[in-house]
């Protein structure tokens, strides 16, 4: 299994002693056991709010220990039957084979991308699953809870053998040594079986369209019980379809992110691709499945516009990174790109958005995250919670990244930094 990343990048070599990471980031070991603890109660307690609690915030007692869902055969039977037909469509797919950026370690990895006609053909499939009638919107709202405990136990598992995976690994890994915390951040940074990239994997076809498909099965649900599916559920569905679509059309764009080059994959995104991502982020449509929000056209109109501005910002930022890591002589905005040439030899661009700001890619991020809570109204909070994690955390992102650019790049980033002097709003912040 240590060997196996071998024959997809470019420089390995024998295995190597792992460099010594800091226990700085998420508050060291100490944080990291509060994150392993409250985010697998937090992700239940949602779910209680929404499905038994009518979207009211509640203070938990011992009472609410009855309404926790327990995991069951049927749930367990749909994720081994979920990952199973991702895992056959991941393999058996045709897809492009792309290299990665260099990594830390001097490597590139070869990826196998066919995440858009993966996404499709999951979403046919269950389309024809709930117009036969074997899996229905219904069905999935009925094992949701279920479903998340299920997830939620087999996070905790796949972190466990990602933690062994990187006492096996022929690369230079970067972890703490302390079992607690690379539990937590994880003790490799591309765990693959066999050229089977596990990171990404997870992350695009469990965490992206596991997501994109439990909103469309609140929507169904809603049609089954109402006979009709609202405004607000189709801005909703609409918005996170568009966005995930998105994703995987510039698929390759993720090769770039901090996720795949620099997180190690441990607990922290073995729980966030598996749990939080497609439990938490469709909040939205299970709120609006049993909550009745009267949206005017008007409202709907500013919303989708809110929406669709966030997303060019978000789009074209994105891509303007990309092209320029990958073709640093490509033109942004029709002109030759403006940079700043470092010591290390790598070249900090200072053109269209990341000119105005070092993350506005965030902005627009924000942005969307914003428009997908407001269809849902204004009377409960529950809602909004994505917005509302989301922004810390790119703010502590921002913050990462920006120590570990001072660490790497020194007096260039402090040049850097004097020309581009907003983090995530231009003028603002």
């Amino acid at each position: 299994m240590g060997t196996s990343a071998a024959p997809a990048a470019e420089g390995a070599g024998e295995k190597s002693k792992p460099e010594k990471a800091e226990m700085t980031g998420f508050g060291g070991p100490i944080g990291a056991a509060l994150f392993i603890t409250l985010l697998p109660l937090l992700t239940v307690y949602l779910w209680m709010v929404v499905h038994k609690n009518a979207g009211a915030l509640f203070l938990p007692s011992l009472t609410t220990l009855s309404d926790i869902p327990l995991p069951t055969p049927r749930a367990g039977l749909y994720l081994v039957g979920w990952l199973t037909f991702q895992i056959a469509l991941d393999v058996f797919l045709p897809g492009r084979r792309v290299m990665g950026v260099t990594q830390r370690d001097g490597l590139k990895i070869q990826y196998k991308l066919n995440g858009f006609l993966s996404l499709w053909v999951s979403l046919a499939v269950m389309a024809g699953l709930a117009w036969s009638g074997i899996v229905t919107g219904a069905d999935i709202v009925a094992e949701l809870g279920p479903m998340l405990t299920t997830s939620i136990v087999f996070s905790f598992v796949l972190a466990a053998f990602l933690y062994g995976y990187g006492f096996t690994s022929d690369r230079k890994e970067h972890r703490a040594d302390h079992l607690l915390y690379d539990f937590f951040m994880g003790s490799a940074l591309n765990p693959r079986i066999k050229g089977f990239d596990l990171k990404l994997f997870f992350e695009s076809k469990i965490g992206m369209t596991t997501w994109i498909v439990f909103t469309f099965a609140m929507a169904h649900a809603q049609f089954q019980k109402d006979g009709a599916v609202s405004l607000p559920m189709i801005l909703v569905c609409a918005f996170q379809l568009f966005y995930v679509a998105d994703f995987y059309f510039f698929e390759e764009a993720m090769l770039s992110t901090w996720d795949i080059n620099y997180e190690n994959y441990g607990f922290m995104l073995a729980f966030a691709f598996v749990v939080w991502m497609p439990f938490t982020f469709s909040l939205q449509s299970q709120y609006l499945l049993h909550q009745k929000v009267d949206l005017p056209i008007w409202a709907a109109a500013l919303i989708a516009g809110l929406n669709f501005a966030g997303y060019y910002v978000f789009r074209t930022a994105n891509l303007q990174k990309h092209r320029f890591r990958t073709d640093p002589n490509a033109t942004i905005g029709g002109k030759p790109p403006e940079f700043i040439a470092t010591k290390r030899g790598t070249k900090l661009l200072v053109s269209g958005w990341w000119g105005r700001a070092r993350h506005a890619n965030y902005l627009g991020d924000l942005t969307m995250a914003l428009a997908w809570c407001l269809p849902c109204g204004f009377s409960h909070l529950v809602p909004y919670f994505y917005f509302i994690y989301f922004a810390p955390l790119l703010i502590d992102r921002e913050r990462r990244d920006h120590r570990a650019c001072q660490e790497k790049y020194g007096d260039d980033w402090k040049t850097y930094c004097a020309r581009v002097k907003y983090r995530i709003v231009p003028f603002v912040y």
